[in-house]
């Protein structure tokens, strides 16, 4: 894979993007075959935000493909306030082999790829959250048997994971509509670049602001938080705006019959969705949390593999 970095989806072709979905099945049903591939490489892990799958994944990720990994929290480097990001990233390139970073700022994230010499991979950021839409196409895959051609419908607040979502349908040939208030659309410049890229793959993106629109006969109905982490001041007045937007069961009917229900977590049940769909029988939330860990293996393999 000529990639060095995985920072947002969309700089990887179709291709590309189903090597790495094919690469995460073949880790996941073998992980042996894979469990040496890495032997004796090290993955810094750089959180400024707090974590439970992200943590959990790459750490036990890079420990089952041979490698080890090093946590740095906030008050050990403090990005761009005790040392420069660009300073970090030459640091860490001397004696790692791979980069992870978790931050409240994208143009971090992109500062780190452009001075380290060594794989960078986003863990989140403000503006997107590329592995987790990976570990999503994953599971979509798994329960659907294919993605082109499939109705994915999110609902919610146009946020980051939104974002990656779109920039996998547009490379994937997914079908996906997007219910959210006013004001709360995604990104303008990344649908305008999806509907552009995904007349290729067959991909259609549609905005609405009708719930009940976007889920009508989706394969997959999907949702978020409404407060994300560095919004919590708003939270009483998106609790307000985003009421009509939950996911609870009469919703969720408005979906196919076989259709499931996604949710990328932490979850604030009764807010976002009710415990009745979140534990439905159609409720693939888990497997999705699981499915983290073999995306990011597969991407770990593909870029630091090959270095």
């Amino acid at each position: 894979m000529a990639q060095k970095d995985f920072i947002t989806i969309r700089s990887y072709s179709a291709a590309e993007i189903r090597h790495l979905i094919d690469l995460a099945l073949d880790i996941k049903a073998n992980p042996v075959k894979y469990s040496d591939i890495l032997r004796g490489k090290a993955l810094a892990m750089i959180f400024e935000k707090p974590s439970l799958r992200t943590r959990v994944t790459f750490d036990v990720g890079i420990h089952q493909l041979g490698g080890f990994s090093i946590y740095l929290s906030p008050a050990e480097i403090n990005l761009g306030k005790r040392e420069s990001v660009a300073d970090v990233a030459r640091n860490l390139e001397r004696m790692v082999q791979g980069i992870m970073a978790r931050t409240f700022s994208h143009k971090v994230v992109e500062e780190l790829g452009s001075h380290a010499h060594v794989p960078v991979i986003n863990g989140l950021t403000d503006y997107n959250h590329p592995c987790q839409a990976m570990a999503d196409y994953l599971t979509l895959l798994e329960v659907k048997k294919k993605l082109s051609g499939i109705k994915l419908a999110y609902v919610g607040d146009g946020n980051n994971v939104a974002v990656s979502l779109i920039h996998g349908a547009a490379r994937l040939g997914v079908h996906l509509a997007v219910a959210t208030p006013p004001g709360y659309e995604p990104n303008p410049e990344v649908v305008a670049w999806a509907r552009a890229h995904g007349v290729e793959t067959g991909c259609t993106i549609d905005l609405t602001q009708d719930p009940s629109e976007a889920v009508h006969e989706a394969d997959a109905v999907y949702t978020d938080v409404w407060t994300s982490m560095g919004q919590e001041a708003e939270s009483a007045l998106r609790l307000r705006i985003f009421r009509p937007y939950q996911v609870d069961e009469e919703l969720f009917s408005k979906a196919r019959p076989d259709a499931v229900f996604m949710h990328c977590l932490p979850a604030h049940r009764g807010e976002e969705a009710t415990d009745a769909v979140i534990e439905s029988p159609r409720s693939v939330v888990f497997q999705q949390a699981e499915n983290r860990l073999h995306a990011q293996k597969a991407i770990m393999a593909a870029l630091m593999g090959q270095r």
